[in-house]
């Protein structure tokens, strides 16, 4: 059996819900939170990433949010923040007002766009860690940021006390096995298609964004390996894949894609911030077909 993660095992990067108005909607963020927690299995969700639009939203509006989403949940489920950003002042500000806020742990993302080199990446994180008392969750995602948290750095960065785990978006399964050996870091798949490969290595988790709309069938394939049913876990990741495709690697961002299958599902989603723009309706139709299906029956809400 796989340990569970400091976090949990089964984590939903959670969209935003917004009004019709665009403003932040704290009702039905909390709404939300309960069903996936609660119906849903998930055992921790992670707020201000990339899904829930950090981009678009003001620093006030992400401190209500975690206070609203820890006020919902309490205790059934760890609470994390997304504070990363370009700036390492403005990450430690946004680090102290979430865990002020509530958070019981923070996801940091490397810097991007100034593509800093690897000492200025460990500088960064070693700065926000030392300015909080709650564990950090490194965020490796080359691909969006244009910086790799490289080996060497990771393997560092491992002995800060504060410093525990890893998105890992990197597409690189043996780096990441590399640090897994080495280090008592708990590793999350930040990419869904990845999520039974790195937890058969030792991972801990995950962090979905698919886990919005089926979070039961994404913890399924944990619970199916932890089980020793690893053929019945196999077959479970594979059942996801149409649904992970459709959401993750349609060509939308997986906000976009998320909220409007939520919202046809009749679940408090709203639209999403500009410049984003919401899905057309053939895009929603497919994915209620994948819903559907990797559900086995009519479409309702999975939670």
């Amino acid at each position: 059996m796989t340990a569970s993660g400091p976090f949990g095992r089964a984590l939903c990067a959670m969209i935003t819900p917004f009004t019709s108005a665009g403003a932040l909607d704290l009702d039905g963020a909390q709404s939300l939170a309960d069903r996936l927690v609660s119906g849903g299995g998930c055992e921790g969700l992670v707020l201000n990433g990339t899904t829930g639009e950090s981009p678009t939203t003001t620093d006030a509006e992400k401190s209500a949010l975690v206070r609203a989403v820890s006020e919902a949940v309490g205790d059934r489920a760890t609470v994390l923040a997304g504070v990363g950003s370009a700036d390492t002042r403005h990450t430690v500000e946004l680090a102290q007002a979430a865990e002020q806020a509530g958070a019981d742990g923070l996801l940091v993302v490397t810097p991007y766009y100034s593509r800093p080199p690897q000492d200025a990446v460990e500088a960064h994180f070693r700065r926000v860690a030392d300015a909080v008392g709650v564990p950090l969750m490194l965020y490796d995602i080359p691909g969006r940021t244009g910086t790799r948290i490289e080996v060497e750095t990771m393997l560092r960065l491992a002995g800060h006390p504060r410093i525990t785990a890893v998105k890992d978006c990197a597409y690189d399964l043996l780096a990441s096995a590399t640090v897994i050996s080495q280090t008592a870091l708990a590793y999350y798949s930040g990419s869904e298609e990845l999520n039974l490969p790195l937890y058969s290595l030792g991972g801990a988790g995950y962090v979905s964004t698919v886990a919005n709309s089926a979070p039961r069938a994404m913890r399924a394939v944990l619970d199916a390996y932890d089980a020793g049913d690893t053929a019945g876990a196999a077959r479970a990741h594979r059942a996801t894949l149409p649904l992970i495709t459709l959401t993750m690697a349609s060509g939308l961002p997986g906000t976009v894609t998320t909220k409007g299958l939520l919202g046809a599902l009749g679940l408090s989603a709203g639209r999403v911030r500009e410049p984003l723009r919401p899905a057309d309706r053939a895009t929603v139709d497919g994915l209620l077909k994948a819903y559907e299906n990797l559900n086995r029956r009519p479409v309702q809400p999975d939670m």
